[in-house]
């Protein structure tokens, strides 16, 4: 029997003779039905361990960022006390138009009837506006010391307040005013330009 007559499906033992050369006629050119492989399984997914217990969960590392390199510090020679009239920093001929009176005053100070809290107070913030405004020249009234108001302390302390910091810092000159401006009662105060004017050369 050949290989096409193993695969037909023989007719069933009931038919009658006509009907089994039928049923031969019709399943001549039949095949048996292939079988369908089924589709391969997809790999399972791989599955997570939880971390043991106690253990801390693992922190997401933040990018390292290069450090800024710290700022230089410039070598400053610090500015040396000035005294009333001394000459320090600025020419001659400023030191000598400063203490004859001969620069424009453009802002004034009174201190008199102030406490001395009160006048270091104000003393500060005056001058801290007045060079931010680009003043040159400013007068301090003190107050001769006659009165019971304070001027003679006041007299003494302000030339030690010039020489404190960051009045220091604003001021190059100072020297005792001319009679039409207070006489022994007030100082002229020269003033350092903003862009700065010491140079920690003394010019004489």
């Amino acid at each position: 029997m050949s290989g096409k007559e193993r695969g037909r499906k023989s007719p069933p033992d009931h038919l009658s003779p006509e009907d089994k050369l039928l049923w031969a006629h019709a399943m001549r050119d039949a095949k048996p039905a292939r079988r369908r492989r089924p589709p391969p399984a997809s790999p399972a997914p791989p599955v997570e361990k939880p971390p043991p217990e106690g253990a801390k969960p693992a922190k997401a590392r933040r990018p390292t960022r290069a450090q800024p390199l710290p700022p230089k510090v410039k070598d400053k020679t610090p500015a040396p006390p000035l005294a009333a009239g001394a000459v320090v920093n600025i020419d001659r001929r400023t030191a000598d138009r400063l203490k004859r009176g001969q620069m424009a005053v453009e802002a004034t100070l009174d201190l008199h009837g102030h406490t001395q809290a009160e006048a270091h107070r104000e003393l500060n913030g005056f001058l801290a506006r007045a060079h931010a405004a680009g003043r040159r020249c400013v007068l301090i009234v003190t107050g001769k010391g006659a009165s019971k108001s304070g001027g003679g302390v006041l007299r003494a302390e302000v030339p030690k307040w010039l020489n404190e910091s960051p009045n220091r810092g604003r001021i190059v000159a100072f020297a005792g005013a001319r009679p039409q401006h207070g006489g022994g009662g007030a100082l002229y105060v020269l003033l350092r330009r903003r862009r700065g004017e010491w140079t920690g050369v003394n010019r004489t």
